[in-house]
């Protein structure tokens, strides 16, 4: 989301109405990559924990599904992906302007 949001800033500028849309919207995917969808997975990772400890007698017990727990990202994980979508929507840009 990073490089759409990059790439309009540098084509129509920063104060383009498409920019501050994109910006925010590219705020909103990555808070809840880091916040909702990971706290998920940490979820995930308990009840996963919590199943396999009941007794054997138990009806969950048996379950066959497992739960995801591989989702969301750490700010590190978020903040690198924004800093490569940002270069590569540089490098966008600068293709884009040399082929004009």
């Amino acid at each position: 989301v990073m490089c759409l949001t990059g790439y309009i800033g540098l084509d129509q500028g920063l104060t383009s109405e498409s920019f501050a849309i994109s910006l925010i919207f590219s705020l909103i995917v990555m808070y809840d990559a880091t916040g909702v969808r990971l706290q998920a997975g940490r979820q995930a990772q308990v009840l996963n924990t919590i199943i396999t400890d009941l007794p054997l007698t138990h009806p969950v017990h048996d379950c066959k599904i497992v739960l995801r727990d591989s989702i969301g990202h750490t700010p590190l994980q978020v903040v690198a992906g924004a800093a490569l979508g940002l270069l590569v929507a540089g490098f966008s840009h600068l293709i884009a302007v040399g082929l004009h």
